[in-house]
């Protein structure tokens, strides 16, 4: 089994969307392993995309990132990194394929509505950044 980190970022939950995006990732064949809605801090959204710090699109992304409540996810499935880039989609709503939680609920390639991990060292990452170990199940 394989671990990954997920976002249902802040324009989905304030269009009340975090339930039937939830829905959609327990029917996939997830395990939640650890779950907290938080608003995070313009501070934390910047230690989180630290890596994109030098990309023109950092300070839009913190800032959109830190704008209202998000949903942080630990999920677990065999394939855990593949299965959720898939179940989410292209990053841009308009090129992700149908049934995708980007396509159905993502508005722009700014507001897609989830975020997921790459690789495993991000996944790593991503975790260890927003769950201690104990709060892990």
């Amino acid at each position: 089994m394989e671990r990954t980190f997920a976002i249902i970022k802040p324009d989905a939950v304030e269009r009340r969307l975090a339930g039937q995006i939830l829905a959609r990732i327990e029917k996939a064949g997830f395990t939640v392993r650890g779950m907290r809605l938080q608003h995070l801090s313009q501070a934390e959204a910047e230690g989180f995309y630290a890596v994109h710090r030098s990309r023109p699109f950092f300070g839009e992304l913190t800032a959109f990132m830190s704008s209202g409540p998000c949903v942080l996810l630990a999920l677990e499935a065999d394939g855990a990194i593949k299965k959720w880039r898939d179940t989410m989609g292209a990053t841009d709503p308009a090129k992700a394929d149908a049934g995708t939680l980007r396509k159905d609920f993502g508005e722009s390639i700014g507001r897609n509505a989830t975020h997921g991990s790459d690789a495993p060292e991000t996944a790593a990452f991503e975790l260890g950044y927003f769950f201690r170990g104990m709060e892990l199940l």
